[in-house]
This record gives C-alpha cells, structure tokens and sequence, in this order.
C-alpha cells in the first residue's frame, strides 16, 4: 500500500527489477571512447545549434546586436518607450550569450583534448569581456532618471513590468555605482583582476609537482587529487592513508609562502573593490548584491561553533567502528562497511523519479521528460573533465554532465544535479529571461531537497541494517561535507578578509594559525589534527576563485532541511501547503532577492533556530546509524 501510494503510475511494477544485473538495467558500458557510448546516454547539441556553421552566424548576429546595444548610449531618458526597447535588446543579446556560451563549453567539457573546441570557447569569453566595457554606461545611465519618474514609466508601460525588480533593484544598490568613468575604469580591470585567481589555476595544477609515494603494498602511486582522495577513500591501512596525507599536504606546505601572497592579491582586490564602491568590508559587497543581510553569515557561524557536538559524536562513532587507537582527519573518508551492492544508472532513473513522487504529478512528468534522453551525458569517457553540473541553455533547458559509476555516491549525485535541472526546468518554464536565472543563494536547495526525498525513499525499501547504515552515512557525510565543513571555510574567510581590512599582515604563518585553530574548534579532541593540516587552506579552490561564496553552501542546506520537515510532518493540509510554497520557489527564478523568496517559502535564514534544525537533523541522524551499527554483524 505505501508503495504504489508514493509511486507515480506506471513505476509501481518496475520495482523489483531495480538495482540489477538484468539486461535491462545493464551496468555502464565497458569502453570509455566516447564514439562507442551509446547515444542516449550522451549530450545531444542539436537543440542549441545544428552545427558550427550556424553558431558562427549567431556570434556574427550577437556581436552585431551588442554593437547596436552601445549605439543605444544617452537615450535612455527620452522616455519609457527608449528604455524598454533598450531592456529587451539587451534580453535579445542575453539569450543568445546562452546559447553562443554553452555550445562550445558543454563540447569542450566532454572533449578537453580537442584544442580547436577550446579556441573557440575563449573566442566567446573575449567577446563578452568586449560587452562588458561597452556597456559600462548603461546602469550610470538609468540612475540619472529619477526613481520616482522610473516607477510612473513602470506603472504606465505594462511591457516594463518584467524589468520592474531589476530596475528597482539597481536604485536599492544606487550608493555604490559609480559614475560612467569609474564604472568604465572598473570594466577595464575586469581581465587583469583574474591574475590572483589564474596565478592560482596555473600554480595548483599546470606547475604543481604531485608526490610520488610507495605504500605499503609496495606500489608506487603519483598523488593526484584524485589518485590522494582514491587513497583515503579505499585504503583501509591507516598507515598508508597517513603516508598519503603527509607527502600530499607537504607539497602545499614547500609553496605556502607562495600561495599566500596569491590570497593576498585576491582578498586586497576584493577590499578594493569594495571601498571603490563605498562598502565597508568586503562581505558587506559581497552580500548586497542579492541583499543579503550580514547576520545571515554572523548567524551561521555563530550558530555552527556552538554546535560542534553532533560533527565530534560522528567523528568518535567512526573511531569506534573503524577500531582505530587513534582518529585522524584523513581518515574520514574511509567506508565503515564494504559492499559491492550497484545502482545501475537506468534503475536510478525510477528510483529517483519515484522518490520525488511527494512533489505531485506534474513535478514527475517533467522529471521523466527530462530523462527521456540527449540533455543527460551519464558516463565517463576519454578526454571528459571529471565531476558533475547543471548547465541552463535559456530557451533549450538544461544540461546535465554525470560520470556515473554505480555506486551509492553516483546515486545521490544523480539526484542532487537532477534538482538543479528541475529548478532550471521550472524557472524557465514560468519566468522571462530577465527573472530566469535564480541566484546562488537559493540553487542548492532544489538539489539537497531532491536528496533528503531520496534518503527517505530508500530507506522506506530496504530492511538491510548495512545499507540502511550506509545511507544514513552518506545523508551525514553529505551534512558534514556541505555545512560544517563549509562554515569552517566560511568562519576562515571571515577573518582573514578582516585582517586584510584592518592592515593586518597576511603570511603563510598568520593563514595556518587561523586555519589550524577553526580545526581545533570544530573537532574539539574527537579528532587529532596533525600539524600539517594547517596548510589545507592553500589547496581551497573556493578561497582563490570566487571569495565569500561557501558559506551558501550552509544556507541552502539549512533551507531545504526546513522545506523537507514542512513538506513531510504535520498534517495533510499543511503538508501540501508546504509542497505549494515550495514548487513556486522553484518556479520564480529570480523574480525577487533571495531572502525574500525563501521567506514566502516557509525559511528565515537570520533565525538561529532555522540553523539549529540541521545541527539536530545530525544528531537525530548519527543516532539512527549508532542503532543500525548495533544490528549489524
């Protein structure tokens, strides 16, 4: 009965054949050219251009429009008529940046070898750059216009009504734009303001000299990233994990001096920016432009500090599981349970599609649709970057990049891009461009929603201690990973940006001792954190390339451990009501700040109590695995 409840039509029957050896569920494919990969399970481009003749056409139309757009200059308080036919030129433009963007970035994401691929994508980034700075006048421009006049001309033009929160928002934020010149001069420094963060690309991976290492199996192995997380994740020698550790970090310790001066260069860029227009501390800018308030930040760390306990029970429980003297940092990552149990990637596509079955028909009817074949590339292939994302083509919809592999984590991967892809599918579907594209601060709640969904479907079909275990550890992990760990990086940018702002020095030593002692904090002595540790901040892409931006990562966390609680607790009629305020979440895009569209959703981010939930979510959860762990033998 609770099965074909929960399931969709059609999906009740398919089941039993999920997570099988069966020809129908067939594992991945065995080769990893990408020609040989069955069509379906790769990227159909078709739907964005036909070929490369017809992208070279648009680039031509769009660079001819944009001339067109800057030709638009000093007319913009002729009336409303001027600036809604300057607003939907620049629309016209942004849609066609989507398509002229993507088609070469997805082509080169699945080919990274293919040199003439990239040649043309950096051709896209030139142009754009180009945009930039012809466009610098346009926002000076519009707040010559009084914003009183500005809301009669909206309130007297129905067409203007799409570009009211943008237009509005621009007066909000009317403080810190500069003049034409400034904002020009600002523009110019766009490319060489990437020199912190391309000294760090070139430093941490093209001139970077990775160890190599012998264990204690006698083979010697290159410390890749990805070979030193293959070592903690797989290795069950403690000792070769702590062999890894040391010769992985010591590679960033011999540069650390290096690597500092680099976070110099971006955290005084940032202050710089941000007293140019007139902030007064670099998170102040980094948070106004989706008006976020500072307590949001303040509020989560604060909140996070004092509540470490659940993050050090997890830890003492992985100890105790793993039988270990003593528990290390690298040794987190290490499965407490083995299992060759598989999730075949056509099974996941029901389970996942079943498990999002509370959020209504319409919500799964789209969901297949999107899975139905060509905006999915599922496996790995030769010359395809590694990972996984969403990708919006507006106009077209998403694009999903996989390198599924079977396991659980493939699983829960799956599941989190593919509620990106919904979020994408149902803002697009309901917003015009302009309020299309939704922010950063709520994207991670659609994905980490679609997971908790997920959690509680598998958990609902599986008696197994094990695997219920498992998926237990991987909902904790995910917590781990995603909020305490992203608020420690959050707790560390906060005070490295304000010695920055004080005239404080910033060392390689000053960075460690900040680091080492947010590890002390948060893992108290559930953890012993060796010395080396300290120079993990050198090896953060997040620091270096897009300052103040983790912390979102809690937030949405926090927000869609809320939405779930509403969506699955209490009565009927307030569940449902909860599901409501959440697919309009999903639908507005960015038709409002973010703040403001959470809070319509049931969540208030300066409240303390919305944090705290989580941090009790992973009590509650660690809970759960200490009563699984007991059952198993």
């Amino acid at each position: 009965m609770r099965r074909s409840r929960l399931l969709p039509a059609g999906l009740a029957g398919v089941l039993s054949l999920m997570f099988t050896a069966s020809p129908m569920f067939a594992t991945k494919p065995e080769t990893r050219v990408r020609a040989e990969i069955p069509p379906q399970y790769r990227w159909d481009f078709t739907a964005i251009f036909p070929d490369w003749a017809a992208w070279e056409t648009a680039m031509k139309e769009m660079e001819g429009k944009m001339d067109a757009f800057a030709a638009l200059k000093g007319g913009l308080g002729q009336g409303p008529a001027a600036l809604l036919r300057a607003y939907q030129a620049y629309d016209e433009i942004g849609m066609m940046q989507y398509k002229v963007y993507r088609y070469p970035q997805l082509q080169r994401d699945v080919e990274m070898r293919n040199q003439d691929i990239a040649g043309k994508f950096q051709r896209v980034g030139a142009i754009f750059a180009k945009f930039g700075t012809a466009t610098a006048w346009f926002t000076p421009e519009l707040l010559t216009i009084p914003q009183a006049k500005m809301e009669q001309w909206i309130a007297e033009t129905p067409a203007l009504a799409p570009y009211r929160f943008g237009i509005l928002d621009n007066y909000r934020q009317q403080a810190h734009v500069l003049d034409e010149k400034g904002e020009r001069l600002l523009s110019l420094a766009s490319r060489f303001n990437q020199t912190p963060t391309l000294t760090f690309q070139e430093l941490s991976t093209s001139d970077i000299k990775f160890p190599l290492v012998t264990l204690s199996d006698g083979k010697e192995l290159t410390l890749t990233p990805g070979a030193y997380q293959s070592v903690l994740q797989t290795n069950y020698l403690q000792a070769d994990r702590a062999k890894a550790f040391e010769a992985y970090l010591k590679t960033y310790a011999a540069t650390a001096n290096t690597y500092a001066a680099i976070y110099d260069g971006v955290m005084q860029r940032g202050w710089f920016t941000a007293q140019a227009r007139n902030y007064g501390s670099t998170l102040e800018a980094a948070l106004d432009g989706n008006a976020i308030p500072e307590a949001v930040v303040t509020t989560l760390v604060q909140t996070v500090r004092a509540g470490t306990a659940p993050l050090q029970r997890y830890a003492r429980l992985r100890k105790k599981l793993l039988g270990l003297e003593t528990y290390h940092l690298y040794d987190a990552s290490i499965p407490i349970y083995k299992t060759d149990k598989t999730y075949p990637y056509e099974g996941s596509k029901d389970v996942v599609i079943a498990s999002v079955a509370p959020l209504g028909k319409d919500y799964t009817a789209k969901y297949l649709k999107f899975v139905s074949g060509g905006r999915i590339d599922v496996y790995e292939n030769e010359g395809k970057r590694s990972g996984a994302y969403n990708a919006g083509v507006y106009g077209v919809g998403p694009y999903l990049l996989l390198n599924y592999n079977d396991t659980m984590d493939a699983l829960y991967t799956f599941a989190h891009e593919a509620g990106h892809a919904m979020h994408t599918v149902l803002s697009y579907e309901h917003q015009p461009f302009v309020t299309a594209d939704y922010t950063i601060f709520v994207a991670e709640v659609a994905s980490t929603t679609n997971e908790r969904f997920l959690l509680n479907h598998m958990l609902a079909r599986t008696e197994d201690p094990k695997e219920r275990f498992l998926l237990l550890q991987h909902a904790v992990d995910a917590i781990v990973g995603t909020f305490y760990t992203q608020v420690l990086f959050a707790d560390y940018e906060l005070q490295a940006h304000k010695r920055v702002e004080q005239g404080q020095p910033v060392t390689a030593e000053v960075l460690s001792g900040i680091y080492m002692k947010l590890l002390q904090d948060y893992y108290g002595d559930a953890v012993t954190v060796d010395d080396l540790y300290q120079y993990t901040w050198a090896r953060i892409p997040h620091f270096f390339n897009s300052p103040y931006y983790v912390y979102q990562y809690a937030t949405c966390f926090a927000s869609s451990a809320k939405l779930f609680k509403d969506m699955t607790t209490g009565s009927e009629s307030s569940q449902q009501a909860a599901k409501e305020r959440y697919l309009t979440l999903l639908k507005s895009g960015g038709n409002d700040h973010p703040m403001e569209q959470l809070r319509k959703a049931g969540v208030d981010l300066t409240r303390r109590e919305t944090v705290q939930a989580l941090v009790d979510q992973m009590d509650e959860l660690v809970s759960q695995m200490e009563a699984e762990a007991a059952k198993i033998k």
